[in-house]
């Protein structure tokens, strides 16, 4: 039987876009990028309508598992627009560790991570009415190895600050590599398992 050949993508998602293809609610979906995706193809993580940055799609099945249910975390970096100026007190309460509300009502504290400041990234075009001018913001890195439902939002609103604006630009060594926003690019299969850091033959 011949073995299936599948096909890896990584998107920069747009803002106002939902991570799915099919939706019961009138929403942006993948299926409106600009680009003939093969059948059978679906997202490998998520990110939220309101963050933008790297998402991938594939047809393999398996990434799901290799990447979130592995043994070794893998690490995501997002860089974080924020109201106002973010002390170095805050920066290491992120760093430490952090409480935030998970779902189902309950707290936890959050695993170290890796935080600081940066200038404003280039090539991050503004959206209209992101801030007024007046208001003072910090720009942030911030790179985890766990993924709760909205937890970097939790993480910088817990030290006091609103995030305006959420872009992840790295999973582990799988990077954007200059894909402007909306657009797809495909990559060869050892590529993407040697970025992710992931063993795509073992374990099936």
């Amino acid at each position: 039987m011949q073995e299936k050949i599948h096909r890896y993508f990584v998107v920069n998602k747009p803002y106002n876009m939902v991570s799915q293809f099919v939706s019961s609610h009138a929403t942006r979906l993948l299926g409106e990028l600009e680009f003939d995706f093969p059948e059978g193809t679906h997202p490998i993580g998520r990110l939220d309508n309101d963050s933008e940055g790297l998402l991938i799609l594939t047809t393999d099945k398996r990434v799901t598992r290799l990447l979130f249910q592995g043994e070794v975390p893998h690490r995501r970096t997002y860089l974080v627009k924020v109201k106002y100026s973010v002390s170095e007190e805050g920066l290491g309460k992120l760093r430490q560790g952090i409480s935030i509300r998970i779902r189902g009502g309950g707290y936890c504290v959050t695993a170290p991570c890796e935080a600081e400041l940066i200038e404003e990234p280039i090539g991050l075009f503004p959206r209209a009415g992101e801030t007024p001018d007046f208001v003072p913001v910090s720009w942030l890195r911030i790179t985890l190895t766990e993924g709760k439902f909205h937890q970097v939002r939790k993480m910088v609103a817990a030290i006091g600050h609103r995030c305006i604006r959420l872009v992840r630009v790295s999973i582990e060594e799988l990077t954007l590599d200059g894909l402007g926003a909306g657009e797809v690019r495909e990559v060869e299969q050892a590529q993407f398992f040697a970025q992710l850091k992931i063993a795509g033959d073992r374990g099936f």
